[in-house]
């Protein structure tokens, strides 16, 4: 499990006990990665009485390089053959672990998702800027001709070849970057299956769609270039004919 940090100090300690509990209660061997992308606040003290080393371990960025960045470091040094991308408030979504277990037997990529059906979402962003970020995720998705409804949904479950062959590939590090691996993935040929989960979005998001559109606009026509050059120099893959795509 890798869980992106930046400035998590309130509650960082507290999600990686919660998600260490149920993993061990379900009997789930495991790691817990978190990478710190230069918190400038007391994330890494807090977290330090549970890093063992093993079972929990903390990543540090010399600087603040982006969420993408911290999870492509994160994701790749993993070590499990299911590495699930957590962001810091997942710990809702756990009853949900589950129910992807069970669909990544026939996929390489399980995505939860906040708009599929099954999903339950316990406390919503206003509405206005629901439709404003849903129109922007849209966007992104015709950009990429990536099919997946939530983009941006902090809950996937990777298989490793799928994670290391994606993550090793893309170039985003900014908030951007799930599109982008997504889009390397099954341009790769990696089956992807998006799930209704549960959720519970966190107040306080600051990021403003007018100050960041055209630049992202930008960065995501350039990763279509960057996801298409890739998929063509890589290795044909085959993918069993019987497995479901999303």
């Amino acid at each position: 499990m890798v869980i992106p940090a930046y400035n998590e100090e309130q509650g960082i300690a507290t999600v990686v006990q919660r998600v260490g509990e149920w993993l061990d209660e379900h009997d789930l061997d495991h790691e817990i990665i978190v990478v710190d992308n230069a918190s400038e606040d007391t994330t890494v003290s807090v977290l330090a009485p549970l890093v063992d080393g093993e079972r929990v371990q903390l990543l540090q960025n010399d600087s603040n390089h982006g969420k993408g960045y911290s999870m492509r470091r994160g994701m790749l040094a993993a070590r499990g053959e299911l590495r699930l991308h957590c962001d810091a408030d997942c710990h809702t979504s756990l009853p949900s672990l589950e129910r992807m277990l069970e669909l990544i037997q026939d996929a390489d990529v399980v995505v939860g998702s906040r708009l599929a059906a099954g999903a339950q979402v316990g406390r919503r962003q206003p509405l206005a800027r629901r439709i404003v970020g849903r129109s922007f995720v849209d966007l992104c998705r015709v950009i990429l001709s990536e099919p997946t409804r939530d983009l941006f949904c902090g809950f996937k479950l990777w298989r490793a070849p799928a994670a290391i062959d994606a993550y090793s590939r893309t170039r985003l590090d900014g908030w951007t970057f799930d599109a982008e691996t997504l889009a390397m993935a099954r341009a790769l040929g990696y089956r992807i299956r998006e799930v209704g989960i549960h959720w519970a979005d966190r107040p306080g998001s600051r990021l403003s769609m007018r100050k960041v559109f055209v630049p992202v606009v930008r960065e995501l026509i350039a990763a279509r270039r960057h996801v298409t050059a890739e998929a063509a120099a890589a290795p044909e893959r085959l993918v069993p004919e019987t497995a479901e795509r999303s």
